[in-house]
């Protein structure tokens, strides 16, 4: 395998942000709010918003974008928290540490931009991730929170829990009020 490298997005990259988000939701549309139809709409001027709220990581092979996460402050969320979030690897290089790397840098930002602590939602029916993230060193919460996906079939919709990675110097320290 061709090294995999990862580098932050800046705002006029927001072509690039815009066309891996919509493989994305191609790829994986019941692993998000919005669906490619939905956001293959949106402008210029929406696109360069977007990127201004979060900050934005890809994973390159031979400078082709092959994965995503985001990285950001949840509004109303308590200040020290950055969120990790929309963490995408194509399907062809899943199991092949892409996903490790494009997690390492969002933390490696967080750190970077003084949070404290980085959470990360994950399905709690969804075993592979949980896994993932506890072999990253993410811990599980009690916070819970229905799934924000797009499917609205009516069922009950499934739980996520925030897992939690603390960056300071006592990895037990994690507050009441984190998410």
């Amino acid at each position: 395998m061709t090294d995999i490298t990862v580098r932050a997005l800046g705002e006029d990259d927001w072509q690039v942000y815009r066309d891996v988000r919509l493989a994305a939701l191609r790829d994986a549309p019941e692993a998000f709010v919005a669906s490619a139809t939905q956001e293959q709409e949106f402008d210029e001027e929406f696109w360069r918003t977007r990127m201004a709220r979060s900050r934005r990581l890809v994973a390159e092979q031979d400078g082709t974008v092959v994965g995503v996460v985001s990285i950001g402050r949840r509004p109303g969320g308590d200040e020290r928290v950055g969120e990790l979030f929309g963490l995408w690897v194509t399907p062809g290089l899943r199991g092949q540490g892409v996903a490790w790397k494009l997690v390492q840098a969002g933390v490696d930002q967080a750190r970077s931009d003084d949070f404290g602590f980085v959470a990360y939602w994950v399905g709690t029916d969804n075993g592979r991730a949980v896994a993932f993230a506890s072999s990253f060193g993410f811990r599980p919460t009690d916070s819970r929170r229905p799934m924000k996906n797009g499917n609205s079939d009516g069922e009950e919709p499934d739980e996520e829990m925030a897992m939690i990675f603390p960056l300071g110097d006592d990895p037990g320290s994690v507050p009441s009020a984190v998410v």
